[in-house]
C-alpha cells in the first residue's frame, strides 16, 4: 500500500448514461490538494454544493449507493468510481457531475481505472492516515444471513462469498490479496442482474438506463415470448432494437466467478466511504450495498471514536515543525501566558503541539501549592493556542492576525495534570473555515491518557493594517 497521498496530474472528463436514472451525465475528475479527500459536486444546481464521500452521507443503498446531505441534490451509483479511486490508492479528488448519477459506463470500474491511469497519479508527499483494525469487528443481518467482518492485518485483503441458490448462480467466492492487483483482477468485472427481476426493477423506476452492454443478464428462468418481447422493448436503444432472444445469451464472462468479483468491487467502493485507507482483512458473506454501508458506518464510527481518544503518534524528541521562536512569531501571547512549547506536526486540518509542565510554572504558586495541579482552564488555553497556530499557519503574514475564540463546547477534564507531565495536544478542523470562522476538536494527552477535550469555535481577525 502507498504511504503517501496521491491525486491525479490533470483533469479527466467522461460521459455516459446513469443505469438507474437513464440520464446522460458528464463526469469531470479534478486534482485536489493533500488532505482534501474525495468530494462530489453537482454543478447543474445553484450553489453547486459539495458532499464528502463518507459513510454518514449515504442516503440510500437500494441497488446502488447514493450520497446526499441536507440542502443538496443526491448523487447515486458512486460505488464503481469509488472502487476505482480506492483500488488505485487515490486519496484526493474533486468529482463534478452535471446530473444525478455517476455514469455506469460498461458496468465495471475499468473505464474509470483506464482514464485515471492515462493521466497518471501525482505523489503529494503527505503521509496517508491509515485506519488499522486492532480487534475483530463484525456486522450481521440475521434475517438475510449477511455477515461482514474485519480482522487485524497490516495490509488490505478482501474475501467475498456469495450464494444466490439459483441454478445459474450458486456458490462463488472471490478474493483480493494485494491492492495493486485490483486494476486487472477486479476492475473489469461488471454488474449483473437476473432475468426474472428485470421487469420488477424497471417498474420500480430503477435500471432505466440498463442496456445489454452495461450489465450481465443472468437467465435464471424461462420467460414467455410476450414477457421477453416486453423486456426487449425496455432495453432497446434509440435507433436500434434488442431482439428477445438476446436477453437469453450472455456476453462472455471475463472470469468464471465474475459475479463474485463484482460483489468484491462493490464492497471496495462502499468501504472506501470509511474515509481512510484500511489495514484489515475483510471477509464478507452475501454482501450487498445496504450491508456494506452499514459495515462502513460501523468501521468509521469506531475509527473516529478511537482517533478522538488516541494520543497523536509523534516522536517528541524529533526536530519540531515550529520551535518556541517560530511560535512566538505567530502568537501574540507572552510569559506567563505562552502555553505551548513546540509544534511537532501540522497539515491543512490537524496540528500536534506540546507543553512541558514544570514546577516552575507561575500558576503553581497559587493553585494548590501543596498539591500542584495545572488548572483545567489553562489546559484548555494551551489547546486553544495550539488551534490558533493551526488556523494562522495557512495565512500570509500570520503575525498580522489574531484568533479569538467564540465558543467552547463539550469540554471535559479527565485526569489531573501535574509537574513533570508532558501535555501533547491535537486540534483537528471538523468543518471547513468559512468567513474566518473555524470549528475544531481539541484533545490533550499525558502518557497516552486523555486528560482534556473540547470542541472550539474561533474567528480570525486582522489586527494590523
Amino acid at each position: 500500500m502507498q504511504h503517501t497521498q496521491h491525486t491525479i496530474h490533470q483533469s479527466i472528463t467522461l460521459s455516459g448514461i446513469g443505469i438507474h436514472t437513464g440520464q446522460q451525465v458528464r463526469l469531470t475528475l479534478l486534482p485536489a490538494p493533500a488532505d482534501h479527500g474525495i468530494k462530489f459536486q453537482r454543478v447543474d444546481v445553484p450553489d453547486q454544493p459539495r458532499i464528502d464521500a463518507v459513510a454518514e452521507h449515504v442516503i440510500s443503498a437500494t441497488r446502488s449507493t447514493t450520497l446526499g446531505v441536507r440542502g443538496s441534490l443526491p448523487i447515486s451509483t458512486v460505488e464503481h468510481l469509488m472502487a476505482a479511486l480506492y483500488g488505485l490508492e487515490i486519496d484526493n479528488l474533486q468529482v463534478q457531475l452535471d446530473g444525478p448519477e455517476v455514469p455506469i459506463m460498461d458496468g465495471s470500474a475499468q473505464p474509470f481505472v483506464q482514464a485515471l491511469q492515462q493521466v497518471g497519479l501525482l505523489d503529494q508527499k503527505t503521509p496517508r492516515r491509515f485506519f488499522r483494525v486492532v480487534e475483530p469487528l463484525v456486522y450481521k443481518h440475521t434475517a438475510s444471513g449477511v455477515e461482514l467482518a474485519a480482522f487485524p492485518m497490516d495490509c488490505y485483503k478482501l474475501t467475498v462469498m456469495i450464494n444466490y441458490d439459483r441454478s445459474v448462480l450458486q456458490n462463488q467466492y472471490a478474493f483480493l490479496h494485494h491492492l495493486e492487483n485490483f486494476a486487472h483482477e477486479i476492475a473489469p468485472c461488471r454488474t449483473f442482474a437476473f432475468l426474472s427481476e428485470l421487469e420488477v426493477l424497471y417498474k420500480q423506476g430503477l435500471i432505466q438506463g440498463g442496456q445489454l452492454d452495461n450489465a450481465v443478464i443472468l437467465p435464471d428462468k424461462t420467460l414467455e415470448d410476450q414477457e421477453l418481447s416486453r423486456l426487449a422493448g425496455f432495453f432497446s436503444k434509440k435507433g436500434a432494437q434488442v431482439q428477445p432472444q438476446e436477453l437469453l445469451y450472455n456476453p462472455k464472462l471475463h472470469y468464471p466467478n465474475e459475479p463474485a468479483r463484482h460483489k468484491l468491487l462493490d464492497l471496495i467502493g462502499d468501504l472506501a466511504l470509511v474515509g481512510r485507507p484500511i489495514q484489515a482483512h475483510i471477509i464478507a458473506y452475501k454482501p450487498g450495498h445496504a450491508a456494506n454501508v452499514a459495515f462502513a458506518n460501523k468501521l468509521r464510527k469506531g475509527m473516529l471514536q478511537r482517533e478522538s481518544l488516541a494520543m497523536p503518534q509523534c516522536d517528541l524528541h524529533a526536530q519540531p515543525v515550529f520551535d518556541i521562536r517560530g511560535i512566538t512569531k505567530m502568537l501574540p501571547h507572552r510569559y506567563p501566558f505562552q502555553l505551548i512549547d513546540k509544534v511537532m506536526q501540522i497539515d491543512a486540518r490537524t496540528i500536534t503541539g506540546v507543553k512541558n509542565v514544570t514546577i516552575n510554572e507561575p500558576f503553581f504558586q497559587g493553585h494548590f501549592p501543596e498539591n500542584p495541579i495545572m488548572p483545567g482552564v489553562l489546559q484548555l488555553e494551551a489547546m486553544v493556542q495550539t488551534g490558533g497556530i493551526l488556523i494562522l499557519h495557512g495565512v500570509e503574514d500570520p503575525a498580522d492576525y489574531a484568533t479569538y475564540f467564540l465558543a467552547i463546547d463539550q469540554c471535559r477534564f479527565r485526569k489531573q495534570v501535574v509537574p513533570g507531565d508532558v501535555l501533547v495536544m491535537q486540534c483537528q478542523l471538523i468543518a471547513n473555515i468559512k468567513q474566518g470562522i473555524a470549528k475544531m476538536k481539541g484533545t490533550a494527552f499525558v502518557d497516552n491518557q486523555l486528560v482534556c477535550e473540547a470542541v472550539m469555535t474561533a474567528q480570525i481577525i486582522r489586527t494590523k493594517a
